[in-house]
């Protein structure tokens, strides 16, 4: 079996393809891979997969190299917790690593192995599962499954960009935005499939893990297969480029991979990027204990502290946590969307400056609402924080095709993914530290988070700066026109329509009713996965 319809020469579209396929295409790939978001869903089940109904604890001499190939003890969900902790780490290196590989062999070849990985990964985890090796679930998902997310994350971001010159914000931020929506569709659905496969005798995550691999794999397949690329140079019939109306933080030209390493302004980004998700990620894992320790009783109508709760009082406000956390993640994924599309209007670097300056604020008014106790302001600045965090991810790709060109912009945006895997530890370990060290010194839980918040809002500062000291790159970093031309005969790049050939017969026309079902398609279970997003966020009440 020929392999040649992944090459990026198979995936060149003609003048009548239409451009509004490829966000849902997109779409298809990044709402499986966020399923990453949501794998704590299967922490407590795995916990008990041995026990069932109560956890078999392993004996205090069993560490963690042990656990992984112990079979007559569960997991602790500490240990589970290593996995979510590879995804990330193997996404920014994978996405590193192979993101200039991409931009030489296409998006779709990109996707198609981005499948393999990801839903092989979760078929190798459910065999861990099955044989009680935490070692291959490791394997599996961890670092097979996080390279498929890197691969995944990346693929239709320069693609995206090359089809959407007029809105590079806003196409970036409809896919992006399906990464940050992926866990809302696949937590609920996780839940209802572990519900149905339950035994007396299972706990019901190997057949979810099973079953969840086989959807994602159909969805992440059509997407990839549906890939294309417009000829070089391609423009939307009557748009005028931004840089030929002056502004010079726009370039027409382009800079090499290998080269962004050495520019101050890849690093200026990086900072401000790694910055913003320092602060929001750090928020995002402790949202729902930060709200039950900061009002507590308050939650459900009942003047006491966090510690005067009693069992039944702490589960009813666990419960209006969660909505708590539902809610957070509609504006993290609506913001995604939102300040994407903005930027094309304001310019990258001013709404990066509205992140910082905004955000910073916000930071010290919710250090404020929690000492007053006013939740409306304490929720209210928050949810907006968030909005701003999933926009940093929306609008950075866009920020990196002004700055650097388009040619090589996915390579480009792979490398600066490694701020997210530095924001993933630097963030949550601030947040989590600083809280275990305000306990020890006899702080009431209401008034750890206080100094946090400053400390947040302080990495959003150095943030702006970062972000103020962004100029246009300097003119001796893009290629030559023999440099640009080697890149493209590299690339595949087709130049001019002619040069497409009939090697594909969706090439060179789009039937509309494709794009309806292709809409239809990723926007059915994305409805669904808000509707369940919005109904957990109504246990919440101000």
């Amino acid at each position: 079996m020929t392999l040649d319809f992944l090459d990026k020469k198979h995936t060149i579209a003609g003048a009548g393809f239409n451009r509004w396929l490829m966000p849902p295409a997109a779409l298809a790939i990044h709402l499986c891979i966020g399923m990453a978001y949501g794998f704590s869903v299967f922490w407590l089940p795995l916990s008990k997969a041995i026990g069932i109904k109560q956890s078999v604890a392993c004996s205090a001499d069993v560490g963690f190299f042990t656990e992984l190939f112990i079979t007559t003890c569960d997991w602790k969900i500490s240990t589970l917790g290593w996995m979510y902790t590879l995804f990330f780490v193997f996404l920014g290196s994978s996405a590193a690593l192979w993101g200039g590989w991409l931009e030489h062999v296409g998006p779709r070849r990109a996707g198609v192995i981005s499948a393999l990985c990801w839903c092989g990964g979760m078929l190798l985890s459910a065999l861990g599962i099955y044989t009680h090796q935490f070692w291959l679930m490791l394997i599996g998902s961890g670092v097979i499954g996080g390279i498929g997310l890197g691969l995944g994350y990346i693929s239709p971001v320069s693609m995206l960009i090359k089809w959407f010159p007029d809105r590079r914000g806003m196409a970036t931020g409809m896919a992006i935005m399906g990464f940050g929506g992926g866990a809302m569709i696949g937590s609920p659905l996780a839940t209802l499939l572990m519900k149905h496969f339950a035994t007396e005798t299972d706990v019901g995550v190997m057949p979810t893990f099973v079953a969840m691999a086989s959807i994602y794999f159909v969805f992440m397949m059509a997407g990839a297969l549906t890939y294309r690329l417009p000829v070089s140079g391609w423009q939307p019939a009557g748009w005028i480029p931004v840089a030929s109306t002056q502004n010079k933080m726009v370039t027409p030209h382009h800079v090499h991979v290998k080269n962004v390493f050495k520019i101050k302004q890849f690093w200026l980004l990086w900072g401000a990027l790694c910055m913003n998700v320092s602060a929001g990620i750090g928020v995002i894992g402790m949202s729902s204990p930060m709200l039950q320790e900061v009002f507590g009783g308050k939650l459900i109508g009942l003047a006491k502290t966090y510690g005067e709760l009693d069992k039944p009082e702490l589960a009813a406000i666990a419960i209006v946590a969660a909505g708590f956390t539902a809610l957070l993640s509609l504006f993290n994924i609506g913001g995604r969307f939102f300040w994407g599309s903005l930027s094309d209007k304001l310019g990258r670097k001013l709404t990066f400056m509205i992140f910082f300056v905004a955000g910073s604020a916000l930071y010290f008014s919710v250090s404020g609402s929690a000492i007053a106790g006013n939740k409306l302001l304490f929720v209210g600045g928050l949810c907006l924080i968030l909005s701003m965090y999933g926009g940093a991810f929306a609008t950075v790709p866009a920020y990196l095709a002004d700055l650097f060109g388009t040619q090589m912009v996915g390579a480009i945006h792979g490398r600066l993914l490694t701020a997210w895997a530095t924001a993933g530890v630097l963030g949550p370990v601030i947040v989590n530290y600083m809280r275990d060290y305000q306990l020890g010194l006899g702080i009431p839980r209401e008034q750890v988070y206080n100094q946090t918040m400053w400390i947040l809002a302080g990495l959003l500062i150095i943030g702006l700066i970062c972000n103020l000291l962004i100029r246009p790159v300097d003119e001796k970093w893009f290629m030559l026109p023999d440099e640009l031309a080697k890149e493209k005969r590299l690339a595949q790049d087709r130049i001019h329509d002619e040069e497409v050939g009939e090697t594909d017969d969706m090439v060179n026309s789009t039937p509309i009713i494709l794009v309806y079902v292709a809409w239809l398609a990723v926007g059915i279970p994305l409805t669904w996965g808000i509707y369940r997003a919005v109904v957990a966020a109504m246990a919440f009440s101000l």
